[in-house]
């Protein structure tokens, strides 16, 4: 049987509860879709038409990677350090001067300051809710949760579909020229809070989840275990099975579940599986990215470059009430290796403008260090770092006060964010689809592109 994924330790949150994942997607049986999952995908999937481009035909114009920095990065260890404010406050490591003037990093980043104009920072991103659950929720989908539950530590059923998820629906699960799944999630050991999934769009909307072992033979599951005989017969045993009941769906809502099914043949039949492979790189590159968090970019590079238009990568966990310095000792020197070896990279491939590298988390931490020594939570501040995907380079946005707790000037709000990365990649602004109500509802409700990186 066909397994994308594999078995990993779960990682606790913050509030004690377990992270899991589903660790199997396909096509029913042979590719590990159970009749529950074909069920559920039937009764989930979208049935609204794709809204078209200026062309009658929507076109991806650029491919998004968003890595996530789960649990919350500090601001001020990272992107917007505060030298200048008393000890309790400022960046616990000191600061690093970047090519920018008047700009400083967390002086873990040398590299990424080396390269800070093939970069921009929001330095004045905020919202309300500071926690985990609904923070995550509001990142990746745009909408908070509902008023009820926010700012509460337990974790609800997604409600809106995701940044990766409306992409999909605008574009088309699969990418018709390649094969390649739009939208996909990259599982690594730490695993996420609720937010990368499609909810009321539909199961064909969803992330394909791919894993990555550690070890020289990366992603040896998309090997295909049966012949191609018994996976045509069994494709061609589904799609009758489909047609038995298919007059009893008023909905057309079956019709979303015959692109999760083709996504899934695409790969492991077609040549997509190729940009899963990262074997068919050449050695120099993959070393260049290095282990752990460098292969998961190095993958997402690959599927971007095969067409995808979407790829999320979880990194983590961020989340430093305590133990603040071995944290950071131990996430902040990989991220600022990666993010070097990524803007190489595609610089030497000449796809610096297609793709949008986007590194951020829910929300960032208090000004002020706690006995831990750590940082809480903190909504009203957080940074943004954007690199490539033809936007202007070299831009720090925004400003925080003296200790980074609140927005100062230009302040930029969640749905400014998901306005930006749609607009990034063709999607336009004002597309609707509906709800499980049958309502339709913008993607985008009131945000605006954030018009110094356009």
């Amino acid at each position: 049987m066909l397994n994308l994924l594999r078995t990993r330790r779960q990682t606790a949150k913050c509030n004690g509860s377990s992270r899991r994942e589903f660790l199997q997607v396909g096509t029913l049986g042979m590719l590990g879709l159970t009749l529950t999952d074909l069920l559920r995908l039937r009764a989930h999937a979208a049935a609204v038409p794709t809204a078209p481009g200026a062309d009658g035909k929507p076109k991806k114009k650029k491919s998004i990677i968003l890595l996530f920095l789960d649990g919350g990065a500090s601001q001020h260890e990272t992107f917007d350090p505060k030298m200048d404010c008393p000890k309790e406050y400022r960046s616990i490591f000191g600061t690093v001067k970047t090519k920018l003037a008047g700009v400083h990093f967390g002086s873990h980043f040398p590299k990424m300051a080396a390269l800070a104009d093939k970069m921009s920072i929001v330095r004045s991103f905020t919202h309300e809710d500071g926690d985990h659950g609904g923070a995550t929720h509001w990142l990746k989908t745009g909408y908070p949760w509902p008023e009820q539950f926010r700012g509460k530590a337990p974790v609800i059923p997604q409600q809106s579909p995701s940044i990766g998820s409306v992409a999909a629906r605008y574009f088309g699960s699969t990418n018709p020229d390649s094969g390649v799944p739009n939208y996909i999630r990259i599982l690594s050991d730490h695993g996420g809070y609720p937010g990368d999934d499609a909810a009321w769009l539909g199961g064909a909307y969803a992330p394909l989840r791919c894993g990555i072992k550690r070890s020289s033979n990366m992603l040896s599951d998309l090997a295909l275990r049966v012949d191609e005989s018994r996976l045509t017969d069994r494709t061609a045993l589904l799609r009758s099975l489909d047609k038995l009941d298919r007059n009893l769906d008023k909905t057309g809502a079956m019709e979303g579940l015959d692109e999760f099914q083709q996504q899934a043949i695409n790969v492991v039949r077609g040549d997509a599986k190729k940009a899963f492979d990262l074997s068919q790189e050449d050695q120099a590159t993959r070393e260049l990215y290095g282990p752990g968090l460098g292969e998961e970019l190095l993958l997402a590079r690959r599927l971007c470059e095969a067409g995808a238009g979407f790829v999320t990568i979880n990194n983590g966990y961020w989340d430093h009430h305590g133990g603040i310095i071995p944290g950071l000792e131990k996430l902040c020197p990989p991220l600022d290796h990666v993010v070097d070896a990524y803007i190489q990279d595609v610089t030497r491939r000449g796809l610096m403008d297609e793709i949008l590298l986007v590194v951020t988390g829910e929300f960032g931490r208090t000004p002020r260090i706690n006995g831990g020594p750590g940082r809480d939570h903190w909504a009203p501040t957080n940074c943004i770092v954007f690199i490539g995907g033809g936007m202007k380079m070299g831009v720090v946005v925004g400003e925080t006060d003296s200790k980074a707790a609140y927005v100062t000037n230009r302040p930029v709000t969640v749905q400014d964010y998901m306005a930006t990365l749609l607009h990034v990649m063709g999607v336009d602004l004002s597309v609707q689809y509906a709800d499980p109500n049958g309502r339709p509802r913008y993607m985008v409700e009131d945000g605006k592109v954030i018009g110094e990186l356009i």
